[in-house]
């Protein structure tokens, strides 16, 4: 995987922090995220992964209904897999809900899930290059909410663990690129170190 040079963390002070929020299914994560931007008058809501369609999965579509009903009215939803797009020169703040749909759009795109990694590696590698770059240079308050996948068993099926070992480096590089990175538990939230 190629690993560029981002640069440095900026001194605190000189930006607002950027925050990364992990956690398993249902653990609060995402609830956690957006009370970290609770306060924040200008708020853009990135929402990366596969558009709902009610035909297709009316559950996935109530929910993503649901998600919306309970943001804040002055928060702009923008449906994008274009994260990088999104959050560059973007003023205010921004919350990127998540990654793992991020990863799923990404791979559904590509049309990857049955191909030999090797084969498309270096087209997820340019990806996530610069989803990172744009993420550190953005001038931003910054969350992103991710799955924690690492912890359980290997999956059985192929696309699971492709699924799990490219989260698992997503969220290495942004956390490298963020100033707190905090773990969400039943609802607790742990600061990493």
């Amino acid at each position: 995987m190629s690993m560029p040079t981002i640069g440095p963390r900026r001194p605190a002070g000189l930006r607002p922090p950027s925050t990364l929020v992990t956690g398993g299914v249902r653990s609060g994560k995402s609830r956690y995220a957006e009370k970290l931007l609770a306060d924040e008058p200008v708020v853009r809501y990135v929402a990366p992964g596969p558009v709902p369609d009610p035909r297709v999965d009316p559950e996935w579509a109530a929910r993503i209904e649901r998600h919306l009903a309970q943001r804040p009215t002055h928060w702009e939803t923008v449906e994008t897999p274009d994260v990088a797009g999104a959050i560059r020169d973007t003023p205010g703040a921004i919350i990127v809900d998540c990654l793992g749909t991020w990863l799923t759009r990404l791979v559904d795109d590509l049309g990857t899930w049955d191909e030999p990694l090797a084969d498309w590696q270096h087209r997820f590698d340019t990806e996530l290059d610069n989803l990172a770059i744009a993420w550190h240079a953005s001038p931003a308050r910054l969350v992103a909410v991710t799955n924690e996948v690492g912890l359980g068993v290997v999956p059985e099926h192929r696309s699971g663990r492709v699924f799990r070992d490219l989260l698992g480096l997503t969220n290495q590089r942004i956390a490298e690129a963020c100033d707190d990175v905090v773990l969400v538990i039943a609802g607790r939230a742990l600061t990493l170190p």
